[in-house]
């Protein structure tokens, strides 16, 4: 598409759509749009349009890793498309993945409504959305709809209010039944709006967990690579447990990373954030956190295992300061929300110019 169409489309984003829809409460906003996307991408011919416009398409940008090759390191972070509804029609925009979930073994509400707030100055994200998804069963139906444009990861977790002896059992019934349909997974043990929060950091428990998916992996005719999702808001310590951890296990890398309980250096005030009480915080708040925690990673591994960097990526500049720091891939979500769809397009452009 040329420049003045690109720029077009990022200013109509901008200055109309995206300030109609920020009038309105986010979560309703973000099932609005996916039934927007769905019958857009009915209509024939709106999708070849819409790759046109955002799908960068040229074999430098393929990376292989964990022996999966992806047309591009741009991915779709976990939590948008949680049940796996929209990733074929969220892959004409240009992804090069897109990981559903977190999925847990059956479906639940989550936690109660208002749980996702816009912090529109800081450009950032507060969520407690607990893991709220139909179940396995309901995303397997809608993966066995994939139509191959585009890898998929699973994102998965645990019911809410399980006892603690059941944490495993769960990580492992939905990690048999996804198994066929997706093409990597991601143990997601650092989200911080889910019960025994603790529990699912501790050291000793993610070797059990991790040997108990591992398992089950090494049972199955393909095995897929199993990744690690960490918090931004570990220290140096913990961090060198995560990477004994996979020196340990063998694992397949890190996601680094998931939402941050600091509300350290935000423009909302103590009022505005009283008001929202806990949750996550995503976008670019935790942009610096997110990076240092990639850059020492890779640094202190001396480059070990592969990572994908997310966290605050809202320009093409900030994926490649992800990129420098040590990532091999990375994904967007916040970001996507407050630049619009170009934003793929313009990470995978300066990647090339980069080449």
């Amino acid at each position: 598409m040329p420049r003045t169409k690109q720029t077009f489309s990022m200013s109509l984003y901008k200055t109309l759509i995206r300030p109609l829809f920020f009038q309105f409460d986010p979560e309703k906003v973000h099932y609005f749009t996916f039934d927007v996307i769905k019958i857009l991408s009915k209509i024939p011919g709106v999708p070849a349009i819409t790759r046109a416009m955002y799908k960068v398409e040229d074999v430098r940008l393929e990376k292989e890793l964990f022996g999966i090759r992806f047309q591009n390191p741009v991915g779709l972070a976990a939590g948008f498309d949680k049940n796996a509804v929209l990733f074929n029609e969220l892959a004409d925009y240009g992804f090069g993945f897109i990981e559903i979930g977190t999925v847990t073994p059956k479906g639940q509400e989550g936690n109660p409504k208002q749980r996702l707030f816009r912090l529109k100055d800081d450009k950032g994200i507060i969520n407690r959305m607990g893991f709220n998804n139909h179940g396995v069963q309901a995303a397997i139906e809608n993966l066995k709809k994939n139509k191959g444009k585009v890898i998929v990861g699973g994102n998965i977790g645990k019911n809410t209010n399980i006892p603690t002896e059941q944490y495993t059992q769960d990580y492992c019934e939905v990690f048999e039944a996804l198994h066929p349909y997706v093409d990597y997974f991601v143990l997601n043990v650092s989200c911080p709006n889910v019960s025994s929060h603790a529990k699912l950091g501790d050291k000793d428990y993610l070797l059990e967990l991790i040997a108990a998916v591992q398992k089950l992996n090494n049972a199955a005719k393909e095995q897929r690579p199993i990744l690690l999702k960490i918090a931004p808001d570990l220290n140096n310590s913990q961090l060198d447990e995560i990477i004994e951890l996979v020196a340990e296990t063998k694992i397949g890398g890190v996601i680094a990373s998931n939402t941050s309980v600091n509300r350290e250096g935000l423009k909302a005030t103590d009022t505005q954030l009283k008001k929202i009480g806990n949750g996550g915080l995503s976008g670019k708040p935790i942009r610096e956190r997110s990076t240092a925690t990639i850059k020492y990673l890779s640094d202190k591994s001396k480059k070990a295992f592969p990572i994908i960097g997310v966290g605050g990526i809202h320009s093409a500049e900030d994926a490649l300061e992800k990129i420098n720091a040590g990532a091999d891939l990375v994904q967007v979500y916040t970001g996507f929300v407050y630049e619009g769809p170009s934003l793929v397009k313009k990470i995978n452009k300066a990647i090339l110019k980069t080449l």
